[in-house]
């Protein structure tokens, strides 16, 4: 992943980037946490910085990510949540570990 060229350090862009993907927030709440934190970085910048290193980070992420096993299992639930039915599946390898997931209305 190469950063030169932008205004701001390599981490502080992760930073923004991981909040963006991670956690539900908008480009502006992006904005705002960083701006808590001592650095002041416009919204749009944040959504360019998303567009052109998410690619980086799912690729990174892939080849950490563990081969899953030849035998898994997949369970599946139906559960409430915030007071809607949805299904919940979940693929599960011979150890119990989590492989995926997927939560869907239909």
């Amino acid at each position: 992943m190469n950063t030169k060229g932008h205004c701001y350090p390599k981490h502080i862009i992760i930073q923004a980037v991981y909040f963006k993907l991670r956690f539900t927030l908008s480009y502006r709440d992006v904005e705002e946490i960083i701006k808590i934190r001592g650095v002041i970085v416009d919204h749009a910048a944040i959504q360019r910085w998303v567009y052109k290193f998410t690619p980086f980070i799912e690729s990174a992420t892939k080849k950490r990510k563990s081969r899953v096993g030849t035998s898994w299992r997949l369970d599946e639930t139906y559960m409430k949540v915030k007071g809607i039915w949805c299904y919940f599946y979940r693929a599960v390898d011979k150890l119990g570990n989590t492989v995926d997931f997927l939560l869907t209305k239909r």
